[in-house]
């Protein structure tokens, strides 16, 4: 049968026959024999990967379960700790009842929370499906954990499309939870429990779970710019001017004098940056967040990239300001691309000519973006985009004046 959204298997199946016909496939594929069926391409390519990694699917591979220390580090480091109690009201409340346990990783596959039905967690414990193990497809082979991280998607496997036999007696239902402000991946949610109680609304349960946590951590962010436009009203109510004031991460809390978007570049402490409609700016800290206006103290930026030692190297000094500079180095794909914008002027250049640029064809623009953005995180917006170019108010001079005198970053 054709599993449909995402699911195992289809409602109706005979949950046993399935698993036996799913254990002689996998017994198959491993065997290196043609098996008796195709298995999903979600598993076929992630048993290739894991087989790929030298693991043996007839025992379980090392887990080697962090220090509860390091556990708790972990969770206090992760963003999922301000929702978790929004995914355990959502999932634990049936979970004795219906005989699963729900599990919680941060963004490498190491479960931080795990709670659920006590049957089901003495048996999960042999299997090292315990807090502080990593499980991640080089570590323990194809599971939802670790193929939902893999594949950047929501996972459902069922018995024997685990990589591991002691997995079999298994499904799993994972998806990852992003950032919803950035997109980033924090972890994953995953409900785990015997094959054979596998029930069709477990996919729907997991995706509600999960959009419920990213729309609290939208929330969270939320109330984050509020408490901070909050802490800095004696400073706004005494600042004249257009101004913006931002979180560490850019993130506009309150604007005045000018229109702008919601974030802007990350701001850094002394290091100017130049925001449409206000031109070059210094931020200044205020509390737990930026004030970014207009510099008084300098016309413009001057920069000059130059190989220093092997390596590329950007100065930056701002024209007319106190400030002694600031210096950075460069990738060599980084230092290509400034060299390239510098050539191509005002104008700039898109994310299709910079690929065609730097690797001869136009089939690269999500790398290009992904390394525009890496750029800008490091030269302060020194580099403006839609179009990308060299931003206004910045004078930049090219000591190599060829702009592909660099490999790869």
């Amino acid at each position: 049968m054709t599993p449909y959204a995402g699911s195992a298997v289809v409602p109706g199946t005979d949950l046993g026959q399935h698993a036996r016909a799913l254990r002689r496939v996998h017994d198959a594929v491993m065997g290196g024999t043609p098996p008796p069926a195709t298995p999903r391409p979600l598993v076929s390519r992630s048993w290739s990967r894991v087989l790929g990694f030298g693991l043996d699917p007839s025992h379980a591979n090392a887990r080697d379960p962090l220090p509860w220390a390091e556990i708790e580090r972990r969770r206090h480091r992760s963003p999922l700790r301000l929702v978790i109690d929004e995914v355990r009201s959502v999932l634990t409340s049936v979970a004795d009842a219906s005989r699963f346990i729900v599990v919680v990783t941060d963004a490498e596959g190491v479960i931080l929370w795990r709670e659920g039905s006590a049957a089901v967690l003495r048996r999960a414990d042999p299997l090292g499906f315990t807090e502080g193990a990593v499980w991640t497809e080089d570590r323990v082979g194809t599971n939802a954990i670790g193929t939902a991280l893999a594949e950047q998607a929501p996972v459902q496997l069922f018995s024997a499309e685990h990589f591991e036999e002691g997995q079999h007696p298994w499904y799993c239902t994972a998806s990852p939870i992003h950032d919803p402000r950035t997109g980033a991946l924090l972890g994953v949610v995953d409900v785990s429990g015997p094959a054979l109680t596998l029930h069709p609304a477990l996919i729907a349960l997991v995706d509600t779970a999960t959009k419920l946590a990213e729309a609290r951590l939208w929330r969270h962010h939320e109330q984050s710019l509020q408490r901070l436009r909050r802490s800095a009203e004696h400073v706004l109510a005494t600042t004249s001017g257009p101004m913006i004031l931002v979180d560490d991460d850019g993130w506009v809390a309150h604007y005045s004098g000018v229109l702008v978007r919601d974030r802007i570049a990350a701001p850094d402490q002394d290091r100017p940056l130049t925001v449409p409609g206000l031109g070059l700016c210094l931020p200044e800290r205020v509390g737990e967040g930026w004030l970014v206006r207009p510099d008084q103290r300098a016309r413009g930026l001057t920069a000059r990239l130059s190989t220093v030692s092997g390596e590329a190297v950007l100065d930056v000094t701002g024209t007319g300001a106190t400030d002694g500079g600031w210096r950075v180095s460069l990738t060599p794909r980084h230092a290509a691309i400034v060299r390239l914008l510098a050539a191509a002027g005002p104008a700039g250049l898109t994310a299709a000519r910079l690929s065609r640029e730097l690797f001869g064809d136009e089939e690269h623009q999500v790398t290009v973006r992904a390394e525009v953005s890496r750029l800008r995180r490091v030269v302060g917006a020194l580099v403006a985009a839609a179009p990308y170019r060299i931003a206004d108010g910045v004078r930049l001079t090219c000591a190599d004046p060829d702009p592909r005198a660099a490999g790869d970053s």
